[in-house]
């Protein structure tokens, strides 16, 4: 009896499937912790909006040019991130280095643009509220733009191993995550600190 019906259970059990590769399901568990981290940011910015009578404080000139730029950019390169795994996936390589070229390109290219615009600013973090939270929040952006680049440029070399295509490219997927992680993180600051006055 118990014979039978071990054999009919083998008969039926399957292997679970795997439902994500180790490397994209961590890299989604990182960045759900990192929204909560821009969340706290986020609450910060427009706690201290609501508190503060002029926001920004009047000397604050802010330059809505170089950060509408520094957007295209970013959403450019994020963009390219779709065509390189298509690419990828179907072993077109030449095809998938160019897509990831374009997408390093357009990140250092927001990289530059960040750079120039801290470096026409007035105010720092120890001059106001508003300085410390703004610059807070555009830093650690722009410290995981940097993160998300050389992690385009790990790709890029990483693709040159045979190795690389052991694990059907769940390192470039988790890497085209993060680049979009960080892309939309952008559309969210951007429009808090350029558009909602």
């Amino acid at each position: 009896m118990f014979a039978g019906y071990k054999t009919a259970m083998s008969r039926h059990e399957q292997p679970l499937a795997v439902r994500a590769h180790p490397v994209v399901l961590g890299t989604v568990i990182f960045i759900a912790s990192e929204t909560m981290f821009f969340s706290a940011l986020f609450a910060t910015y427009y706690n201290l909006k609501a508190r503060s009578a002029d926001w920004p404080p009047p000397y604050v000139h802010l330059d809505l040019l170089g950060p509408s730029f520094g957007t295209a950019f970013l959403v450019f390169s994020s963009l390219t991130m779709f065509p390189m795994l298509r690419a990828l996936s179907q072993r077109r390589m030449k095809a998938a280095y160019g897509w990831l070229y374009a997408a390093i390109v357009g990140g250092l290219a927001y990289i530059g643009d960040a750079m120039h615009g801290y470096s026409t600013q007035e105010f720092n973090l120890h001059t106001s509220a508003y300085g410390s939270i703004y610059l807070t929040m555009t830093g650690f952006h722009l410290l995981h733009v940097v993160v998300g680049v050389l992690m385009l440029i790990g790709l890029y070399f990483g693709l040159r191993s045979p190795a690389f295509f052991a694990d059907k490219h769940g390192g470039a997927e988790a890497v085209s995550y993060y680049w979009h992680f960080v892309t939309v993180m952008w559309f969210g600051i951007y429009s808090t600190v350029y558009w909602i006055r």
